[in-house]
């Protein structure tokens, strides 16, 4: 007796189809699964044993093979339990053999019959659909956010009893209602409004967020650097449900999805400790799972005490930060996760904190201010579009009742700019002006002579490399946007390069 069930494995953000194909025969009783299945996959056969004794189903006694096709592409993980089981009882006749045409079916089972939640079934369901699948059986608390997905039906299961008894026709079970994310909240985000003074580091991080650029913020301890970048969520612009479903993809591989609220809906903002790890970082793992810069795509991630970050894990971010991508090699494969982030960086200017303050006296050596400084590498540096100086903010500014601007207001500002350039860049794969490619980037930046020749005189006097010369111009850009201006000025150029300035104060 032979019969053959649809699954879907996953590697990275990769899906693909399995065929799971299942031979009864008489012999010796023995439950085999072949088709290079690892560890995690070979308990399968415990698992499902018990879930079988538990549901009241009769497992064959006989030889049960198991092959999970194609047999040349590794299987991990327990989503092939409940395809199995499944497999097993259609070669066993105990459903209907045209009950699972066209379906597919994904799940982890427990030892009492429960069909418990896994991880990634957005990106399965979403493989599933594609491969022309119309109805995909996935563990009730996956339902929701597998039915994220049009053109398929999700029919959210308990138990596999309950699932039997569907399938012979005994029970009716509902396909799960299409999930309709409300309207992005940010009522629950911290405000700007509770930040006194500072209104240059606060017009430097709305730049920041109208243009999706990276922000190095350096000044004193207590200054307001990370009560800063902890609001910058409240003013980042609304995600696209492209961008939703992108980000929910990370989150259901990760296994981070509220089951309640499975589409990510607003901007990551992650915020590892400075002891975290490369592979923390960027990701890593005999299976690679993602990291905090892939958690964080198309949102925000927060490096707090740059300077104290270990040195080799800050320049793993060098290229990702580039390629809005990081790769991870594997013997088990490669996996390709996205990182399209906004990269925020705080840090003190030498390890007593008080370097260039100008009330407390720093009590650091020259040597010492430069070793501390010399920890965040040039080219890293290099990729801050914007340099922040955070003041200490003055009694004046700190006790006035005067009420200061709310995010709602700068988020206003900061959409109304992110529209022009979503209009500039339709069609591309563009989606802000830090994104901006460097053959596109004289097409889309045209300045005035004046501006051209302040630009020209800042890059020989500071000494700028090609890099820095693209970020000022980049920002100039989005700074231009603000004013509603098509052709950079010199004051566009002029503010950029005020946001520039701090790596040639600090210089080491």
């Amino acid at each position: 007796m032979f019969s053959k069930i649809q699954s879907i494995g996953l590697f990275g953000m990769n899906a693909f189809g399995v065929d799971v194909e299942v031979e009864i025969s008489r012999g010796m009783e023995r439950f085999d699964i072949v088709g290079l299945a690892d560890v995690s996959v070979k308990e399968s056969r415990e698992r499902i044993k018990s879930a079988f004794r538990s549901a009241g189903i009769k497992f064959p006694i006989a030889s049960v093979v198991v092959n999970l096709a194609p047999a040349d592409v590794r299987k991990s993980g327990s989503a092939n339990d409940l395809p199995i089981a499944i497999a097993i009882m259609s070669a066993a006749m105990l459903i209907p053999e045209d009950s699972t045409q066209n379906s597919c079916f994904i799940g982890e089972l427990s030892l009492g019959g429960d069909i418990r939640p896994i991880s990634g079934v957005l990106p399965m369901t979403i493989f599933a659909k594609n491969a022309g699948i119309e109805r995909i059986y996935v563990p009730n608390d996956n339902a929701y956010e597998a039915s994220v997905v049009d053109g398929i039906q999700v029919y959210g299961v308990k138990t596999l009893k309950e699932l039997k008894s569907c399938l012979c026709g005994e029970l009716t079970i509902c396909a799960t209602e299409k999930y309709r994310p409300a309207e992005c909240d940010f009522e629950d985000l911290l405000d700007f409004a509770d930040v006194k003074g500072q209104q240059f580091a606060k017009k430097a991080l709305e730049v920041a967020a109208c243009g999706g650029h990276n922000v190095l913020m350096i000044g004193s301890p207590g200054s307001g650097k990370s009560m800063l970048a902890k609001r910058l969520p409240s003013i980042l612009p609304k995600m696209s449900f492209e961008e939703s479903i992108q980000t929910t993809n990370i989150y259901s591989i990760a296994g981070q999805i509220d089951k309640n609220s499975p589409l990510v809906t607003k901007r990551p903002f992650r915020s590892p400790h400075h002891t975290i790890s490369s592979a923390g970082l960027v990701g890593g793992g005999s299976i690679p799972r993602p990291g905090e810069i892939s958690l964080a795509h198309n949102g925000l991630l927060f490096l707090d005490e740059l300077a104290e970050f270990d040195r080799t894990t800050l320049e793993i971010l060098r290229q990702p930060i580039e390629d809005c991508k990081v790769t991870i090699s594997r013997a088990s494969g490669t996996v390709t996760y996205p990182c399209s982030i906004m990269l925020v960086g705080a840090m003190n200017p030498c390890p007593c904190g008080y370097y260039g303050h100008i009330k407390k006296k720093c009590v650091c050596s020259k040597a010492q201010v430069s070793k501390y400084l010399s920890r965040i590498s040039g080219p890293l540096m290099d990729r801050f579009d914007l340099h922040i100086e955070v003041a200490p903010v003055e009694y004046s500014s700190i006790s006035s009742v005067q009420k200061e601007e709310p995010s709602s207001a700068i988020r206003e500002r900061v959409q109304r700019a992110r529209e022009i350039q979503n209009k500039r860049y339709k069609g591309t794969e563009i989606t802000c002006n830090a994104r901006l490619t460097s053959n596109l980037l004289h097409e889309v930046c045209p300045m005035t002579s004046s501006a051209d020749d302040l630009l020209r005189e800042v890059f020989d006097k500071l000494g700028l490399s090609a890099r820095a010369y693209d970020k000022i111009l980049k920002v100039a850009r989005t700074v231009a946007d603000m004013d509603g201006s098509e052709v950079i000025d010199r004051n566009h150029v002029a503010r950029a390069v005020k946001y520039r300035s701090l790596d040639r104060k600090y210089n080491h």
